[in-house]
């Protein structure tokens, strides 16, 4: 499985409305793709930060599913006009969760 580690800054006083769609509308429309996400977790640290954790069986998927969601009529019609304006900036590490590693389930 490939993942990818996210990390989202959100302006001051944004997380809980971004958090609100990402779990209602965000989080749903990943898995009716076949993307798994863990998370979200809201930092104890910044709570203008928070992390989340995006599966895909292999780097061959990865971009085709990606696609599929960023170019579907929720992301273009609603969700990127709601939700980017409340991004200050993201950060993406890609590893592979190897065979012998945790199991996502």
């Amino acid at each position: 499985m490939i993942v990818e580690l996210r990390t989202y800054r959100l302006k001051a006083g944004c997380c809980e409305a971004f958090l609100e769609a990402f779990r209602a509308k965000s989080m749903p429309a990943h898995a009716e793709i076949g993307m798994k996400i863990a998370g979200p977790w809201v930092s104890l640290e910044e709570p203008d930060t928070f992390f989340f954790m995006r599966g895909f069986p292999d780097m061959e998927s990865r971009e085709p599913m990606k696609a599929k969601f960023y170019e579907g009529e929720l992301w273009k019609r609603e969700l990127e006009a709601q939700l980017m304006p409340m991004i200050v900036s993201y950060e993406v590490v890609l590893v592979e969760m190897r065979e012998d590693g945790v199991k996502w389930t």
